[in-house]
């Protein structure tokens, strides 16, 4: 069995700053955490991410311009949001995406800018991408195989991923996340693969829990429940130890002894972890969404081009903030719940 003893939990991270009430639920929830997808568009097709015809794109007008994304980005960070991660999409097809990444990391008060991708331009980026600022990578691989990744992505490109891998290591991103959907009858017999990429370079391996949206055919017996990806892990290494996870954390994460790395899974699915949730979303065409899973949004966009201030801005975030329910709905709920392709929401 692993160890149940825990490290030191950490400080909270609001403790030093004012938060506006903007960011506070009704439940008394503080949303430090600002999730931005910067396009819809992505070089790649994944089957539980894009439906097999594929989605209609927004057409770019309509999308968030740089300018409107740095100036929400400053009006969140602003109210108490010291965290954001950039998605897409692929985030990295942006031509802007560097110029992004400096403007948005000079905000005062922004602690992390994060980024996930599914590293297939992430390699050649990466160097300018971190000298603009960015100070952590999550990148997507679902499969060390790479026949299987042709078939997952409907594209070629496992290769260009793992050199992303190793360019972010020899970097000094510490650690480097990577983020694996499980899928029975997929790649649920690699996770002891996955926890060996830990054993000797600081890499993070996250396994999250297959995830109902529009058009992805999620089917329960896909799903590969953490309590049985756990027993694989503790099947075959030994010394694995529970770090105490930070309320707001998303995931359950432990060390192995001798690992460099360590591993973490996202149970979305079967044990939520919305009571300490601190995330908020802005979609590349300026919806605001305070729950994943939830199906209710507000336009951003729409108030900044009718020349609307910040005040009102704040009144209709807070508004939204202050509508988010204690916890989403359960997985067979969700499942028959309308809801966006992720494509559309970002990763």
């Amino acid at each position: 069995m692993y160890s149940t003893s825990c490290e030191t939990l950490s400080e909270d991270p609001s403790k030093d700053r004012a938060i506006s009430d903007m960011l506070i639920d009704s439940f008394g929830r503080i949303h430090t955490y600002l999730r931005i997808s910067l396009t819809e568009r992505c070089n790649l097709r994944c089957h539980y991410c894009m439906p097999a015809e594929g989605v209609e794109l927004t057409p770019s007008p309509q999308l968030l311009s740089q300018d409107e994304i740095v100036r929400l980005a400053s009006l969140f960070v602003s109210s108490g949001v010291d965290k954001i991660r950039l998605t897409g999409g692929e985030p990295t097809i942006r031509k802007d995406i560097e110029e992004l990444c400096l403007q948005l990391s000079n905000l005062k008060g922004l602690k992390t800018l994060a980024m996930t991708t599914n590293g297939i331009t992430l390699g050649k980026k990466l160097p300018k991408l971190k000298d603009s600022g960015l100070n952590l990578v999550n990148i997507s691989l679902d499969t060390l195989v790479p026949a299987k990744f042709e078939f997952m992505t409907r594209r070629k490109g496992h290769g260009r991923v793992m050199e992303s891998i190793d360019a972010a290591v020899k970097l000094g991103y510490n650690p480097v996340k990577v983020n694996c959907v499980v899928m029975r009858g997929f790649n649920d017999d690699e996770i002891c693969d996955f926890v060996e990429l830990t054993r000797e370079r600081p890499i993070n391996v996250r396994f999250i829990e297959f995830m109902p949206f529009d058009g992805n055919v999620w089917n329960v017996k896909k799903l590969v429940p953490y309590a049985e990806m756990l027993d694989k892990v503790v099947e075959k290494f030994t010394g694995l130890q529970r770090i105490q996870d930070h309320p707001t954390e998303t995931a359950k994460n432990f060390r192995i002894d001798g690992h460099q790395g360590s591993v973490s899974f996202i149970t979305s699915m079967t044990e939520h972890f919305c009571a300490g949730c601190n995330r908020l979303r802005l979609l590349a065409d300026g919806n605001f969404k305070v729950c994943l899973f939830g199906p209710s949004e507000v336009s951003l966009r729409d108030p900044i081009r009718l020349g609307e201030g910040d005040d009102k801005l704040r009144e209709i975030i807070g508004a939204a903030v202050k509508r988010k329910k204690a916890s989403h709905a359960g997985m067979f709920d969700l499942a028959k719940t309308p809801n966006r392709p992720m494509i559309h929401i970002g990763g």
